[in-house]
């Protein structure tokens, strides 16, 4: 399931960011250095370096947001979500195709974190560069996605992508995985079809005895697919 969220940074914040990234000087580094064995040779962009205050503060900035977005939490039902990352593509940097590790270490506590969904989280105006579209397969096809500064895509973590080379200015966004509650992007596809559609009949003068029930559904659903 690939799913938009639009506006999931507000302006204050994506011009927070914005700043930060553009005064973060030493701690860009090569993106390689967070790449596996099968992303390393295809991949050709800078990132900030994870253990910078400035990483730091930008993850802050995301996680807040996150926290008070309803459509992400419907969307990917998060158990833990991997500190964001950022990366910079100049001209002629690209990553190409390749899927993201199962499992990475969290930077902070040290556990294990299966990465069931990824999402990428726009902060350039699409304007402002070519190329650096993401594009995602599935079994329905190829999915290119270049969306406004702030709005974000999140999508199963099993998929094939890549990001195409920018062909002018630069791109820069923010990336990280989750571990979700539900970690079968099927199930967690028909709760969140469920889950919308509830919320639209509660828009509505729907029997409420129906609504009740619809709820009861997606709880018990829950109870059955969760891993906690």
């Amino acid at each position: 399931m690939l799913v938009s969220i639009p506006g999931a940074l507000g302006a204050p914040q994506l011009q927070a960011l914005r700043e930060r990234l553009a005064q973060a000087g030493d701690a860009w580094v090569d993106g390689r250095v967070s790449a596996g064995y099968q992303g390393a040779p295809v991949k050709f962009n800078q990132q900030i370096d994870e253990r910078t205050e400035v990483a730091a503060e930008c993850q802050r900035i995301v996680l807040g947001a996150l926290e008070r977005n309803p459509l992400f939490i419907s969307a990917v039902l998060p158990n833990e979500v991997y500190p964001p990352m950022f990366n910079r593509y100049a001209e002629g940097m690209t990553f190409g195709a390749h899927v993201d590790g199962s499992v990475r270490i969290h930077p902070h506590t040290g556990r294990k974190l299966r990465t069931d969904v990824s999402a990428t989280l726009f902060l350039s105006d699409p304007a402002d560069y070519d190329g650096g579209e993401l594009q995602v397969q599935d079994p329905f096809g190829t999915h290119s996605v270049k969306l406004a500064a702030g709005d974000m895509v999140v999508y199963p973590a099993t998929s094939v992508h890549q990001v195409t080379p920018i062909t002018r200015g630069e791109r820069l966004a923010c990336f990280f995985w989750v571990q979700s509650l539900v970690r079968d992007d099927g199930q967690r596809t028909l709760l969140f079809d469920l889950d919308t559609a509830i919320q639209r009949l509660n828009q509505t003068s729907a029997d409420d005895s129906a609504r009740r029930t619809l709820v009861g559904c997606y709880h018990n659903l829950m109870r059955q697919w969760s891993d906690t």
